[in-house]
């Protein structure tokens, strides 16, 4: 494969020189044509320096969001050039998702595995997406996550026979929205009153054998979480 140039972006000076080992040693198509430890020493290094990949830490001088900022405007004026996130922000994963919306090709966690050959590689190939062993099982096991959950909600809805309004108003009364609130919804086209009767047949549907006399809108709501028919991590309200 081609030589490619090579920018290394890290404010720890420990950290960046264990980068250029990893390089040097793993990398040999790989041309560290600079290095910088601050966004002020990069600009004019990525101004002056042709380069066809960026390895960038997220966290610059103590901030978490430097390196974020730094992708974005760096993706927006040379779209051409990559970008690898090499971070040891192992367990911010709203970071990594603002990282990958700013343009990033890849993210790679400064753990287990760290940094090989492959990721180098599949980046400057023109793969996008591309993530180390130790993002990829926190993908992978969110992804799983994600899909018992959705199953579970199919499974509530067919046997309790909930529909998009039920599922809607158990949403909204979590949300600590009042009847007469949820009643001026414009996804809810019903009254107040009308909403009385919805809350009395779920109570009757979601708690079928049991004594129901006593359950409120708190026991209810409590009741649609553990069947899965709402979802506390996703609650959003409607206009």
């Amino acid at each position: 494969m081609d030589k490619y140039r090579v920018i290394v972006v890290e404010d720890v000076s420990l950290e960046l020189k264990g980068t250029l080992s990893i390089l040097k040693a793993e990398v040999p198509e790989a041309e560290v044509v600079g290095t910088a430890m601050t966004e002020q020493e990069f600009w004019p290094l990525v101004e002056s320096t042709p380069a066809d990949l960026v390895l960038l830490d997220l966290g610059l001088g103590g901030s978490t969001t430097i390196g974020v900022d730094i992708c974005r405007r760096l993706k927006a004026g040379n779209p051409q050039m990559k970008v690898l996130i090499f971070t040891g922000e192992i367990l911010n994963e709203r970071l990594w998702a603002d990282a990958l919306d700013a343009g990033a090709d890849g993210i790679v966690l400064k753990t287990g595995e760290l940094l090989t050959r492959n990721e180098v590689v599949t980046v400057m190939s023109g793969r996008q997406m591309v993530f180390n062993q130790p993002i990829l099982k926190k993908i992978v096991d969110r992804f799983k996550r994600s899909i018992r959950e959705e199953d579970q909600y199919r499974n509530a809805v067919l046997m309790y026979d909930i529909d998009e309004y039920d599922e809607r108003f158990l949403r909204h009364l979590a949300l600590g929205y009042t009847k007469d609130m949820i009643s001026e919804l414009r996804s809810m086209p019903f009254s107040s009153k009308s909403l009385e009767k919805r809350q009395a047949d779920l109570v009757s549907r979601l708690f079928a054998g049991e004594e129901t006399r006593g359950i409120n809108v708190t026991r209810l709501v409590v009741r649609a979480i553990e069947l899965h028919i709402i979802n506390p991590s996703k609650l959003e309200a409607d206009e």
